[in-house]
């Protein structure tokens, strides 16, 4: 037996493949096609075989054409010309008698990667359009969006959509859901699939004929048709209300989504809603899938937004298990967080202080942060617990408290004195630099209440040598200077030995600085330094707006319900999606790598334009630019007066001394002119520029489109385009002025 991965397995079997006696055993010969398509997902390489598997395909054997059919789809993109010698086989299939061999051919047609393929595949495709089998019927509608995916950006086929959109009342639901899916594909540069009233009443009519799937997918749809009247908006209530009671969850979700965001000016009824989908939602938290879990417990933090005490009567679900991973714990302690009341603060809090003792340091800090958060409101019971958990004597137990004692002491004033009381015998089991700061800063602003604060701040000026914190040292240095104005008899030598160690062998120059800057202000008098070091002490305001924020309307978020928002976080999602063109990102790296494989342009050239640098070496194609050119919206619009004829070589030149590239340049005397310009600065942002000069208005528009927004970024980079213009005009004895930023849709 060769060795797995040589090419002798590759010859062994295309030997064995081309074996007529194991040709005519039907069995050992779909077996051994079977351990081909084995070997291929493994990582194996065997797009050799491919004419060999193509004459397997020849056979009435369904199950060895998937197969054969698989290993086609996989490798076509690798062997093009081969591939088209599978189109034969597929298209005499596509017209086969049994409806499972031409829904197999035409789902496989449509997979074939390859270019020039679509031709072959559009009679197919509207052929299983108009099928008697609802099976291919399936397949066909797909095919329709796979086609248009091979086609690109070619025009729409609008006798296609029409088609599509007809079969939407087609009597197999499958099929229904397929032309929505298949309709969204086509038409997203469009904004998706239009669901009017006509259409959202028959998807409506339908909904009991679909499996949980279709159902959650419709749903989906729906929530873009918005009713015309009170009373249809009651109908459709009326007839999806049974659905808040699925057993599925995604079509509780979905569901739930839909309506809220159709009784948005009832706030009664999407109250009576988030009610009624408290049980299914219980359900989810508590479901054995982690990942389920976790959604129900994203979304039931999204509904505390508006109704804060909402599960309150339900805490208990809420409480940590010792086989669920710590993401999910963590949510959970975050809901526990939100849901104490005055009946249920003495239980959450014990549930809470079981969590802090966790084998996962992680999670034990978690939950010392959460009692925390609920000390600013019950502050007596949450300080006796922390100050127990004091007294384990564990490093990263009694770090996490100091830090929650510095927090509580800043939004909670009326907590500093029997904060202060636990802090001694705290300095020994603090290692982590977090934690040296929050116990620092905590002797400095309230080392009076502390009879041996100073003598504390001692031991760590004492190893200030061997500390490794640049952040450490700067707290350390304000913390004695704020308690020397204080305690000056005690604090005297201790800031003396800081201060000469700090001036005269520190290393680190911001920390020297720093110590320079207190020595000044000491030699200016006690009173001068007051004003400047004994600033406040806490901000309960602050405590406002971190935890006790006014509830937010269900509308806010309501959009957002069902989707990975509530999961991402808004902030984080917006990130992704902004990473998600991928036509961009492919395009971009494209780029790149030709830039970095020229050898002309090996050393980049970059130029310092004010706040941004931009580079001398970057290659860009006239089709590429049209193609991010098109993707792009429109980032910032600038109109600069200009009444003179513009000279394109005077322009060239000055914009790429400036590092910034022409793309295309209208002739001499053109009405209107333009000119199309690109950029890349040196962390990789692409700057995509268009000029227009339109003479009977006497102005010039500056168009400057960017990949993942940045206002600072953008501003610089059209200062640097207006300085160039600005060279330009005092070259030609002209000014410009009357510069009008203006925020509009682009001409183009």
């Amino acid at each position: 037996m060769p060795y797995y991965g040589s090419e002798d397995t590759v010859k062994e079997l295309r030997r064995a493949l081309a074996n007529p006696g194991l040709q005519a055993d039907k069995l050992r010969y779909r077996n051994l096609v079977l351990r081909v398509i084995r070997y291929m997902t493994q990582g194996l390489d065997v797009s050799a075989l491919f004419m060999e598997m193509l004459k397997a395909s020849a056979t009435v054997d369904i199950v060895q054409k998937k197969l054969v059919y698989l290993y086609m789809c996989t490798y076509a993109s690798l062997k093009p010309d081969l591939a088209l010698l599978a189109i034969n086989t597929l298209q005499k299939d596509s017209t086969d008698p049994n409806p499972m061999v031409r829904g197999l051919a035409l789902r496989s047609m449509c997979s074939l990667r390859m270019p020039g393929i679509s031709e072959y595949i559009e009679q197919p495709v509207l052929n299983g359009l108009r099928d008697k089998a609802s099976y291919v019927r399936r397949a066909a509608v797909l095919g329709c969006a796979k086609m248009q995916t091979l086609q690109g950006d070619a025009e729409v086929d609008g006798a296609m959509v029409n088609e599509l959109y007809a079969m939407l009342r087609d009597s197999d639901p499958i099929v229904m859901v397929n032309c929505l899916r298949a309709l969204e594909e086509i038409l997203k540069h469009e904004g998706g699939v239009v669901i009017n009233k006509p259409i959202a009443h028959h998807l409506l009519n339908r909904m009991k004929d679909l499996d949980h799937w279709g159902q959650s997918e419709v749903l989906t749809f729906l929530v873009r048709y918005k009713a015309r009247s009170e009373d249809e908006v009651f109908t459709i209530l009326n007839v999806l209300d049974g659905f808040l009671k699925s057993s599925q969850a995604n079509v509780v979700m979905a569901t739930t989504k839909l309506f809220l965001l159709l009784a948005e000016d009832f706030p009664n009824v999407q109250m009576d809603v988030l009610e009624r989908i408290e049980g299914p939602l219980l359900t989810i938290c508590t479901s054995e899938c982690h990942e389920l879990c976790f959604l129900g417990l994203c979304h039931v933090r999204e509904i505390l937004r508006s109704l804060p005490g909402h599960f309150s009567g339900h805490y208990k679900k809420f409480y940590c298990t010792y086989s669920e991973p710590n993401y999910i714990r963590y949510r959970k302690m975050e809901i526990l967080r939100d849901l104490v009341n005055d009946e249920n603060v003495q239980q959450i809090l014990e549930e809470l202080q079981t969590y802090c003792t966790d084998v996962s340091v992680e999670l034990a800090k978690m939950a010392i942060l959460n009692i925390g958060r609920i000390a600013r409101t019950y502050n007596e019971k949450c300080v006796i617990i922390l100050k127990g958990l004091l007294g384990l004597k564990q490093e990263h137990i009694t770090s996490a408290v100091i830090q929650t004692f510095r927090d509580l002491v800043w939004l909670c004033p009326q907590c500093s004195v029997i904060v202060c009381e636990a802090l001694p015998g705290c300095e020994e089991f603090i290692k982590d630099c977090e934690g040296k700061q929050a116990l620092i800063w905590l002797l400095g602003v309230h080392g009076e209440h502390v009879p041996n604060a100073p003598y504390i701040l001692e031991e760590f000026v004492d190893n200030v040598k061997m500390e490794t914190s640049a952040v450490v040292k700067l707290d350390l240095l304000t913390a004695i200077v704020r308690l020397f104005v204080i305690r000056p008899a005690e604090c005297q030598d201790i800031l003396g030995r800081l201060l000469y160690y700090v001036i005269e062998e520190e290393l680190d120059m911001v920390v020297r600085d720093r110590g320079l800057l207190y020595y000044r202000l000491l030699q200016q008098g006690v009173e001068e330094i007051k004003q400047i070091i004994c600033g406040p002490r806490s901000d309960p305001s602050l405590g406002v707006i971190l935890g006790g924020q006014a509830n937010e309307a269900i509308n806010v978020w309501a959009k957002d319900f069902n989707t990975l928002i509530p999961i991402y976080g808004s902030e984080h999602w917006n990130c992704i999606v902004a990473q998600k063109d991928s036509s961009f990102g492919n395009l971009l790296s494209e780029i790149n790598s030709k830039t970095e494989s020229n050898p002309e342009h090996s050393e980049e050239l970059v130029v310092d334009s004010g706040s941004i640098s931009l580079e001398g070496s970057i290659q860009l194609s006239p089709e590429q630019f049209e193609e991010f050119w098109t993707c792009l919206e429109d980032a910032q619009v600038v109109t600069v007066d200009w009444d003179k004829d513009p000279c394109p070589d005077a322009i060239q030149t000055s914009f790429q001394v400036a590092h910034i590239h022409p793309i295309a340049i209208s002739r001499p005397g053109a009405r209107p002119w333009k000119a199309y310009l690109f950029a890349r600065n040196e962390t990789g942002a692409l700057f995509l520029t268009e000029l227009l000069i339109d003479t009977s208005k006497k102005s010039l528009q500056i168009i400057v489109k960017q990949k993942n927004t940045s206002e600072e970024l953008l501003c610089s980079f059209i200062d640097v385009i207006r300085s160039v213009l600005q060279t330009l005009g005092e070259t030609e004895n002209f000014e410009m002025a009357s510069l009008v930023t203006q925020e509009q849709p682009s001409p183009h």
